[in-house]
């Protein structure tokens, strides 16, 4: 849509634009043209505003699952489970954006895809740092075993959920922050309430 809206919106703007030229308009042939320009430089602005807000919400989706994710696998690959098998139960458990990306990932691991490339697909299709980081680590302890990726997923259960806690705990003082405004424009208007009976009255 980013590239076929402006092609047919400039289009029609100068196809209208020469016919309104032809017809001897002169002056309205260029106001069209330039009016047409305007609308589709705000139609691609739209656009590209659109897909960037999505995006961001899917991204900060992803950020949201991602340390529930790795609680799951440390715990299934803790409890004896091997990798593969804890990759498809945590991706099958809810239908949320960043499992939807586990079970593609678990999916190209069925059709012959090698572990590390699906973890690398799986990286640069969720493209968040955490994640990153952690399919680098996992292609990296994949010959270890179970009891390296154990340890890992533990590791950074812990600091994922420290940072999640503290990543609340900014937003909570950012909503404070918002909330002073209002508080004081009430405050204001209850002090005028209560003064201007009590001026009137003097």
């Amino acid at each position: 849509r980013l590239l076929s809206y402006p092609i047919l919106g400039e289009a029609a703007a100068l196809a209208l634009s020469a016919l309104t030229y032809g017809m001897g308009n002169r002056t309205g042939g260029l106001a069209v043209m330039l009016v047409g320009t305007l609308l589709v430089a705000g139609l691609v602005y739209a656009q590209y505003d659109e897909v960037n807000d999505r995006l961001n919400r899917r991204r900060a989706a992803i950020s949201r699952q991602f340390p529930n994710v790795v609680s799951k696998l440390a715990l299934l690959v803790t409890s004896g489970m091997i990798m593969d098998r804890a990759w498809r139960e945590t991706a099958q458990s809810q239908d949320l954006e960043l499992y939807q990306e586990m079970r593609i990932t678990a999916q190209e691991m069925k059709n012959g895809v090698s572990d590390y490339e699906a973890y690398r697909n799986f990286a640069d299709r969720c493209s968040i740092k955490e994640i990153r980081r952690f399919s680098s680590t996992m292609m990296q302890n994949l010959q270890k075993g179970n009891s390296e990726i154990a340890f890992f997923l533990k590791e950074m259960s812990n600091e994922m959920w420290e940072e999640k806690k503290h990543l609340v705990k900014r937003k909570g003082e950012a909503a404070n922050s918002k909330l002073l405004i209002p508080i004081g424009m009430i405050f204001v208007g209850i002090l005028i309430m209560i003064m201007v009976p009590a001026f009137m009255n003097m």
